[in-house]
């Protein structure tokens, strides 16, 4: 290595680590302003970050350079890990059909569309304009999850939106994949071509997810080292996604089979549940570090020359993507409803279509736009600025849009429930160790006495509060039976688990209650 090497490269990591630094701090800053300034309230803290990023980028500011070639791999695979392993599989596979009709043909209706009305509104090149359609079609509702939570909508309404949104980066990533290729003149868009090669990059990384997702839940069953298996699905997020890729699949693809895997199988029978917490608020926070620093960086990293250069292409692809997004989901909706009587309702349809946000994959595709292109500096205008418009129109009206066209949930009554019961189990525990311990020489009984007349009083006060919300909400009685289910089920799955680590079973026993539970379900409906 020469000398100039070796004097360089320490202070690029230097400047690199600082440039790190700095988006950090600025992210955490912008997180804590809700708490001393009430107004910041009523805006997501993702919408937050973009709008602290444009006014960073209006003054010239820029925070750090972002490696095209790195884009994908260093953003995508903690942020898809996370939301597959939080998602729940039980409640998935009941909309499991308007997701994938959603997800699959909801991005080939998006890019079709958005390339159609490009070619014939814009006059570019039909490889081009599908290859923006393509950059676009990836939805990213973090904002919108976040507001579902505030208002207490549906949990099923956002299962639905995590759900397209995980499955659809899959695609949308395949697609661009494709029309890469295409707009090089690498390639050629023959339809029996597309779909071998699709089922293959497809195959490929479902294959190749379940086997690390698999492989890692057998093999997390034969010990209980919180920090080893913690640092297993980092590895396995990140692992899955270059060799799949380097296998010829789709890494995001793979990286969402295995966290839903992981999160939904292996976290039950391979992990105690004090690791399974831990590993959920390690991926809560990893998600929350690089969610910090992509809707920052959204903002930073626009160019306003550029944007204005192409106002025109950013209107037509926002007309375009608008109206794509409204004929794949009411269209979709429609067909599912038929299919499979999936009952989404038309306001539910309007929610998904308005909350249809795009975001951090967006851009990560446009930047990872080869610099041989010479459009590559419009793509990345045009969706910068469509991605813009959707977090800061779409994603601000989408709170008073709930709020007009759909009775909101009781979320806010459900978690004061749930704090309450957690509070009469905590202090029950209490109380059973008290009685436990009483024996003890060295402290006086009276004390013992003392305590526990205290305790009891809590617990009595507790249950005049629970009676009180049952009384004032009705509808907490159907709640309070859906969490004493889950309950039991986890109660089951664990246990199958503590008899398989302990040797005593040999194959994974199939769960009893949740077949049970499904059919005195339906049978009350």
């Amino acid at each position: 290595m020469s000398e100039t090497n070796l004097l360089t490269e320490p202070a690029s990591i230097e400047q690199n680590i600082k440039q790190f630094l700095l988006v950090l701090s600025v992210s955490l800053s912008v997180a804590t302003l809700p708490q001393f300034f009430s107004w910041f309230r009523q805006i997501p803290y993702t919408l937050l970050l973009v709008i602290v990023g444009l006014g960073l980028a209006f003054i010239d500011v820029r925070l750090v350079n972002l490696s095209p070639q790195l884009i994908l791999i260093i953003f995508l695979p903690p942020l898809l890990f996370e939301a597959a392993w939080n998602i729940e599989w039980t409640k998935l596979k009941q909309d499991l059909v308007p997701i994938s009709l959603y997800a699959i043909f909801g991005v080939v209706i998006s890019v079709v569309g958005v390339g159609f009305a490009l070619n014939q509104f814009a006059g570019i090149s039909l490889a081009i304009a599908l290859l923006f359609g393509a950059c676009v079609s990836a939805t990213d509702p973090v904002s919108v999850i976040a507001l579902f939570r505030e208002l207490g909508v549906e949990k099923r309404l956002s299962i639905i939106m995590e759900g397209e949104s995980l499955f659809n980066d899959g695609i949308a990533v395949v697609a661009y994949s494709f029309l890469v290729g295409f707009a090089l003149n690498t390639d050629t868009l023959e339809i029996q071509g597309i779909l071998s090669q699709f089922i293959t990059v497809v195959g490929i990384g479902i294959g190749f997810g379940c086997l690390v997702g698999f492989g890692i839940s057998y093999l997390t069953q034969r010990f209980d080292l919180p920090l080893v298996e913690q640092s297993l699905t980092l590895v396995s997020a990140y692992g899955t996604y270059i060799i799949t890729e380097d296998l010829g699949g789709s890494g995001v693809i793979g990286v969402v089979i295995t966290g839903v895997i992981l999160g939904n199988f292996g976290s039950r029978i391979g992990m105690q549940p004090s690791t399974r917490l831990a590993v959920t608020q390690f991926w809560d926070f990893l998600s929350f570090f690089v969610n910090s620093i992509v809707f920052l960086l959204i903002g930073d990293q626009i160019r306003y020359a550029d944007l204005k250069a192409n106002l025109g292409l950013i209107a037509i692809t926002i007309i375009a993507t608008i109206v794509t997004r409204a004929i794949a989901i009411y269209g979709l909706g429609w067909l599912s409803n038929i299919l499979v009587k999936s009952k989404i309702s038309l306001s539910d349809q309007t929610v998904l279509w308005w909350g249809g946000l795009r975001g951090s994959v967006s851009i990560a595709l446009a930047l990872s736009v080869p610099v041989i292109l010479p459009e590559r500096t419009a793509i990345i205008a045009t969706v910068f600025g469509v991605v813009l418009f959707t977090l800061l129109v779409q994603g601000l009206t989408t709170k008073p849009l709930l709020q007009r066209i759909k009775p909101l949930g009781d979320q806010l009554v459900r978690q004061q429930y749930l704090e309450a019961i957690a509070r009469w189990v905590a202090l029950n525990r209490v109380l059973n160790h008290l009685t436990q311990a009483n024996t003890r020489p060295e402290i006086d009984p009276e004390f013992y006495r003392y305590q526990k007349v205290l305790v009891e009083g809590q617990l009595n006060d507790l249950q005049q509060d629970l009676n009180q919300l049952r009384n004032q909400h009705p509808q907490l009685r159907d709640f309070a039976v859906e969490q004493l289910q889950e309950e039991l089920l986890a109660i089951e799955a664990d246990t199958y688990a503590e008899f398989f680590r302990g040797g005593r079973l040999s194959n994974k026993i199939s769960p009893v209650l949740q077949e049970v539970f499904a059919k005195m379900n339906e049978n009350i409906e």
